[in-house]
C-alpha cells in the first residue's frame, strides 16, 4: 500500500539511476493517478448505497443476516496483511518470480473478467444488437440425491451475459499477452470500483480501527523495510495503478511508471461509502459526510505525491490518508452534533440492536397512549 515510482526494465534499480522524466510527464502521470483513485472511490461508493438496500431487502426475505468485520477482525486484518506480505516476499527471493507472476497472472484474469463484467454488462448489453435473442440459462450443479441433494451452485445468466464475458475477455488476454498498463488499470479499476461496492464496514468504529491499524502497517512495512517496495515492483498483477512518467516522450509504449497500490484506494473507499450510507440513513437529503471525507481523500492523496515527489522515496499513502479520512467527518460530526448518531450507525443493526429499537418504540408508544387517556380522564 504505497505510492512510488517503478521501472518495468529494471525493477530494482534505484531512482537516481534513472533517466528523470520530465516535469510535464511527471504532472501528467500523478494528475492520471489521482483521477483513476477518485472515481472508483466516488462511483463505488454510490454503488454501495444500492447494493445495501439489496441486501436489507435479502435480509427481510430470507432472514438471515450477512456476516459482517468485527472490531476483532478488523484488529487482526493487520496481522494478516502482514504474513501475506512476508510469505510473498519470501516466495519472490527464493524462487523465481517468473512463474509466481505467471500462476498471479490465470488467477487473476479470471477474476478480472468477471470484475470488469459486473461494470460493463449493463453497457456491453445495450450494444447487442436486437437481432441477437436474449436467451436465458440455467446453470445447476447439486450433490447428492434426494433429501441430501446440497446445490453447489445455482446460477442464471443470457446470452448477452456470454457476449459480455467474451468481451471482456479479450481485454484479459491484452493483459495476459502484452501486460498493457492500460489493460492493467481496466481491471484495477474494475477491482477498486467492485471493491468499494460490495466490502461493507458495518460500523464507523470498525472502520476507525482498521485503518488505524493498517496505518501503522503501511508505515512499518515502508519505512522499516524493503518488504513493501520490493514486493510492488516483482508483483506482476493488476492490484495496482499505473501510469507512465514518459507518456508524452514514448506515446503508449513509455514503461517509466509511477503506481498507487489498489489497498490505498479500497480500504479508504469502504470507509467513505460507509459514511455515505450514513448520510443516507439521516434522511436529510445531505451527503455532508461524503463530500467532507472524499475531499479529505484527495487533500491526502495530493499531500502524499508532494512528500514522495519532494523526497524521492516510496511513501506509505495511509500514513497521510487515514488522519485525513477519520479526522476529518469526526470533526465536522462534532460540530454538527452528530458524534453519537455517527457511531451508533449499524449498515445492519444485530438483533439485540433491533430489540432494543423496537421496545423503545414500544415503550415510547405506551407513553403516548398513557398521555393521551390521562388527557381523557381530566
Amino acid at each position: 500500500m504505497n505510492i512510488t515510482d517503478a521501472n518495468n526494465n529494471n525493477t530494482g534499480e534505484s531512482m537516481s539511476h534513472r533517466i528523470p522524466a520530465t516535469p510535464e510527464g511527471i504532472a501528467v502521470a500523478y494528475v492520471s493517478l489521482v483521477l483513476m483513485a477518485l472515481l472508483p472511490i466516488f462511483f463505488g461508493s454510490i454503488r454501495s448505497v444500492k447494493h445495501h438496500k439489496d441486501r436489507i431487502q435479502q435480509v427481510k426475505d430470507t432472514g438471515e443476516q450477512p456476516g459482517t468485520m468485527s472490531h476483532k477482525d478488523a484488529a487482526m486484518f493487520p496481522f494478516i496483511a502482514s504474513a501475506a506480505l512476508s510469505a510473498l516476499y519470501i516466495f519472490f527471493k527464493l524462487f523465481s518470480k517468473e512463474y509466481i507472476n505467471l500462476l498471479l497472472t490465470g488467477y487473476f484474469f479470471i477474476l478480472g473478467v468477471f470484475a470488469l463484467c459486473h461494470l460493463a454488462s449493463p453497457v456491453i448489453s445495450s450494444l447487442v444488437p436486437a437481432a441477437i435473442p436474449k436467451t436465458p440459462f440455467h446453470l445447476k450443479f447439486t450433490e447428492g440425491r434426494g433429501n441430501h441433494m446440497r446445490t453447489l451452485i445455482n446460477y442464471e445468466f443470457n446470452s448477452y451475459d456470454v457476449i459480455c464475458v467474451l468481451s471482456c475477455s479479450l481485454v484479459g488476454m491484452w493483459y495476459i499477452i502484452e501486460k498493457h498498463w492500460i489493460a492493467n488499470n481496466l481491471f484495477g479499476i474494475a477491482f477498486a470500483i467492485n471493491g468499494v461496492e460490495l466490502l461493507h464496514l458495518n460500523k464507523v468504529v470498525t472502520g476507525c480501527i482498521l485503518l488505524c491499524g493498517l496505518f501503522v502497517y503501511d508505515i512499518f512495512w515502508v519505512f522499516g523495510t524493503n518488504v513493501m517496495v520490493t514486493v510492488a515492483k516483482s508483483f506482476e498483477a493488476p492490484v495496482k495503478l499505473i501510469f507512465p512518467q514518459d507518456l508524452l516522450e514514448n506515446g503508449l509504449s513509455a514503461n517509466n511508471f509511477a503506481m498507487l497500490g489498489l489497498g490505498d484506494i479500497v480500504i479508504p473507499g469502504i470507509f467513505i461509502a460507509l459514511l455515505l450510507r450514513f448520510d443516507c440513513s439521516l434522511k436529510r437529503n445531505s451527503k455532508v459526510y461524503f463530500y467532507t471525507t472524499f475531499v479529505a481523500y484527495f487533500l491526502g492523496l495530493v499531500a502524499t505525491i508532494f512528500v514522495m515527489h519532494l523526497f524521492k522515496h516510496a511513501q506509505p499513502a495511509l500514513l497521510y490518508l487515514v488522519p485525513a479520512c477519520i479526522g476529518a467527518p469526526l470533526i465536522v460530526a462534532h460540530l454538527r452534533g452528530d458524534l453519537p448518531a455517527m457511531f451508533l450507525y449499524e449498515d445492519h443493526p444485530s438483533e439485540k440492536v433491533q430489540k432494543k429499537s423496537q421496545s423503545s418504540t414500544t415503550s415510547s408508544s405506551d407513553a403516548v397512549k398513557v398521555t393521551q387517556k390521562n388527557k381523557k380522564n381530566k
